[in-house]
């Protein structure tokens, strides 16, 4: 038994459980190679229905505006919209306020499909609660890959990845 174990017994348990948890929210959810959960959203402006898309590769992306790491990650994102066409990008923000979602739009140029989802219905679909959360989604519908947390999508290990699947 270890200094730090013998001081503190709950942390010699729980850091243990804690990354174990980890090892399932990472790049291969439980539910990897499964279809991915089919959703319509609508916000009045923009309508996704994720199932019209099969034949794409499709990055689907869970956020909010306030979201520090979505912040971050934003532009590598949008870099990857403009340099992979024929990538379908799907944003879907949790934000509640309209008004918030489309100053974040305008100011960042977003030009992917983004929708405004305040009830969670989609990303709970996913059991999806961390944002950002982005989901690889192949041309038959089924989840690839799952990332947890801001990405560079300029990373050249993300873009063949993406690019195996295209």
């Amino acid at each position: 038994m270890n200094v730090l174990s013998r001081r503190f017994p709950a942390l010699a348990l729980a850091l243990p459980l804690a990354l174990l948890c980890a090892c399932n929210r990472g790049a291969h959810p439980e539910y990897t190679g499964t279809p991915a959960p089919d959703f319509t959203v609508s916000d009045g402006t923009t309508s996704v229905h994720l199932a019209s898309y099969r034949g794409k590769v499709v990055l689907l992306n869970f956020w909010w505006s306030q979201c520090g790491p979505c912040i971050i990650e934003t532009p590598s994102l949008l870099k990857l919209h403009h340099e992979m066409p024929n990538l379908v990008i799907i944003g879907v923000s949790i934000d509640d306020d309209a008004d918030s979602y489309k100053r974040f739009l305008t100011r960042r140029h977003i030009d992917f499909i983004t929708v405004r989802d305040p009830s969670e219905s989609a990303p709970k679909l996913f059991r999806t609660d961390m944002w950002p959360e982005t989901y690889v989604i192949d041309r038959k519908g089924v989840i690839r890959r799952k990332f947890v947390g801001a990405q560079d999508w300029s990373s050249p290990e993300i873009r063949e990845y993406l690019n195996s699947l295209m």
